[in-house]
C-alpha cells in the first residue's frame, strides 16, 4: 500500500506561497499513503519522514515541459507526444533506400 501510494502519485514541488494557496495539494503523495493526515500537517510529515522525501518532485518547469506528453510508450516505458508517434510512423513508412 505504501509503495503504490508513493509510486502512483506525485510530489508537486511548488513555491511556498503557491503551496499555501492550494492547500498543500503538491504533497498529494502523502495523502495516498495516509489519507487521514490533514493538509496543514503534510509539510511537517514530509519533513519528518525520510521515505516521503525519496519521491522525485515534479516542478512547475518540468510540468510545463510535459504538457505535450500524452501517450504511454510500452516499449520505452515513458510518456511520449502524439508528434513523436507521427514522426515515427513517417520514418517507418519510408522505403529503406530513401
Amino acid at each position: 500500500m505504501t509503495r503504490s501510494g508513493l509510486e502512483g502519485s506525485s510530489y508537486y514541488k511548488l513555491p511556498k506561497v503557491l503551496q499555501w494557496i492550494v492547500g498543500n495539494i503538491g504533497l498529494h503523495h502523502i495523502h495516498h499513503v495516509r489519507a487521514n493526515i490533514p493538509n496543514y500537517n503534510q509539510q511537517r510529515c514530509y519533513n519528518e519522514v525520510p521515505v516521503l522525501q525519496k519521491v522525485k518532485p515534479l516542478t512547475i518547469r518540468r510540468s510545463l515541459k510535459s504538457l505535450w506528453l500524452n501517450l504511454w510508450d510500452e516499449q520505452k516505458q515513458k510518456l511520449v507526444s502524439f508528434r513523436s508517434i507521427r514522426m515515427l510512423a513517417r520514418l517507418q513508412s519510408r522505403p529503406a533506400d530513401a
